[in-house]
């Protein structure tokens, strides 16, 4: 049974209001309690100030550190907390020294960062949750979402193994180096790397693909294997990833490798592709032949060539579950081709690698949020200067207007701005939590001269080209466009069949939509300094060659590569733009 959907409320109610301000007070005492005994809470000289104002108080009781700490506490970013992390990755790791760094105890891992941009990833170490308030993690929900068979796209391989040495030099713990999503679902299924050995040659109760296949780190392998042992069994009933592209990719690789994967159930061996080597026993010994589940897929046909391909080969099919909002919803109408109109595509919530932020307000509706986290969060307004004296608190917030969180976590960040923009559309009516819409990346964006292009407006003009008598838009990403001058923003898109017959329409269609978003591209366009916007069309594929390229150049971790919205890099410019196949 369904569940009713949440409408958001314009306005709070003097009894939200309160139970909402009641309840973020109690998690920041929680937090600031416990981590302003930590290395950092009393070293760092941004907090000596706050130190002073609570000399003497009990810190998770008295009613004033509220005030101190707003009137206190100034902002922060990664840089700030840089030489702290760096000494978990110097020699010797001791336990004396590494152990309540920026949390109480040690890290369970410390996460890495996707670095879309090409810039350093950042490392932030994730402490076990402390807080009564915290509520489920994004893998708790997955894992609790529902029963029944399930195709869990995650990557548990590690970037790095860190020894935490005592006195003695006994090896006190291990934490790994990783992604953020493969340390959450660890710890949230208990599976510590120390009995890794164990799980290898078994696939978990409820799972499709052996536990082995979320070793392979190459992007292409990966999702090879496990559409191979998705397509084996036909009782699949859910896909769990972190990104849409991740499913999408897949099925463009079904489709290419059609054959291959046919022969490989029909003759039951594993398929000899690349960068599996070092788990393929594991995987041959989960599988067998079963040439009637070969036949029925051979009759069935490769996914692009049947609409609503996924109902004929998995009945069961209910759910896709992962990350599809703001530039990853150009994707849904392609994995809604494939899925039908039946299967559900949910998103998992919000967040970001420095905290969990949100979940979906209402299952199906994939950019709808609700404020939910077991961390304190306060905003800047970003029409106003993004400083200490503006920072808002959640009962503050108007609806229709743009805000950047700033984060006080359980992992020990002390008003640490988030780079994410947000759109408020009200309050949940039900406990007075802030609803809000992913507005786009902060620090993603075209930088003209005179104005900022940012990740919403890109997406909105993609969103005007997308039309039948243009193109089918699956994929985009954009730079700023110096071939001739002016300058401009160019586009690059992938898309799906022909260029309409509208395509001689779609640059001023495009600047159209640039002026919507902000009439200073119209006055820049008139006075000679802009001009229409430049469209490119790559050869089908590309942005999943991409993803393996970033991967493999980079060497990161599978479902953490995105293409970026916007392309800063010369090398990435470069790449893509030797696989354009027309220009509009």
């Amino acid at each position: 049974m369904s569940l009713p959907a949440v409408y958001p409320l314009s306005t709070l109610s003097p009894e939200l209001k309160a139970a909402l301000q009641e309840r973020t007070e109690r998690c920041l005492k929680d937090i600031v309690g416990a981590n302003i005994t930590t290395h950092y809470g009393i070293s760092v000289s941004s907090l000596s100030l706050f130190r002073q104002a609570i000399a003497g108080k009990d810190v998770k009781e008295d009613p004033t550190l509220i005030i101190d700490f707003r009137q206190a506490v100034p902002l922060t970013d990664y840089e700030c907390y840089s030489p702290f992390i760096a000494e978990f990755f110097r020699h010797p790791r001791k336990l004396s020294e590494l152990e309540n760094l920026l949390a109480p105890g040690l890290p369970n891992y410390i996460a890495r960062s996707s670095s879309t941009t090409g810039n350093k990833p950042k490392l932030l170490p994730k402490y076990p949750r402390r807080c009564a308030t915290t509520p489920s993690s994004f893998a708790k929900r997955l894992h609790l979402s529902s029963s029944g068979r399930a195709v869990h796209m995650y990557c548990f391989a590690y970037r790095d193994l860190l020894d935490i040495m005592g006195e003695d030099g006994e090896v006190m713990k291990k934490i790994l180096v990783c992604m953020g999503s493969c340390g959450a679902v660890r710890i949230t299924e208990n599976w510590p790397v120390e009995t890794d050995s164990t799980r290898m040659g078994t696939t978990i109760p409820g799972h499709v693909s052996p536990w082995a296949t979320g070793f392979i780190t190459h992007h292409r392998s990966f999702l090879l294997i496990h559409a191979l042992f998705a397509l084996f069994d036909p009782t699949v009933e859910r896909f769990l990833m972190t990104f849409i592209t991740l499913f999408v990719d897949l099925i463009d690789y079904v489709h290419e490798n059609w054959d291959l994967l046919i022969t490989s159930i029909r003759d039951g061996t594993i398929p000899d592709i690349g960068h599996i080597e070092h788990v393929r026993t594991y995987l041959q010994a989960n599988f067998r032949a079963n040439p009637q589940r070969a036949e029925e897929l051979q009759n069935i046909g490769p996914p692009l060539d049947r609409p609503r391909w996924a109902q004929h080969v998995w009945p069961d099919l209910k759910t896709v579950v992962c990350i599809c909002s703001g530039v990853f919803a150009t994707l849904i109408p392609k994995a809604r081709s494939v899925l039908g109109p039946n299967v559900l595509i949910q998103g998992i919530g919000y967040g970001c690698t420095e905290c969990s932020l949100g979940r979906m307000l209402n299952i199906g509706d994939t950019e709808t949020f609700v404020l939910e986290t077991g961390d304190h969060i306060e905003f800047l307004d970003t029409s106003r200067a993004l400083v200490q004296e503006n920072i808002l608190q959640a009962w503050d917030l108007e609806p229709g207007k743009y805000y950047q969180p700033v984060v006080t976590t359980e992992d020990g960040l002390w008003r640490y701005v988030v780079d994410d923009v947000i759109q408020v559309t009200g309050f949940d009516p039900r406990n007075g939590s802030p609803v809000f819409k992913f507005y786009g990346r902060k620090n993603l964006a075209v930088r003209l001269w005179y104005a900022e292009v940012t990740e919403a407006h890109l997406v909105s003009v993609v969103r005007a080209l997308s039309t039948e008598d243009i193109a089918d838009v699956q994929e985009f990403t954009a730079v700023i466009d110096l071939r001739e001058v002016p300058q401009t923003v160019g586009f690059f898109l992938e898309i799906v069949g022909d260029i309409g017959p509208g395509a001689t329409a779609a640059r001023q269609k495009a600047f159209e939509a640039l002026v919507r978003a902000n009439e200073e591209h119209q006055r820049a366009f008139d006075a000679g300094r802009l001009r229409l916007p430049t469209i490119r069309i790559v050869k089908p594929g590309t942005f999943a060659e991409y993803r393996l390229w970033r991967g493999e150049s980079m060497n990161a971790g599978v479902g953490q590569i995105k293409v970026p919205i916007v392309l800063l890099n010369e090398d990435q410019q470069e790449w893509i733009a030797e696989r354009v196949i027309a220009e509009l």
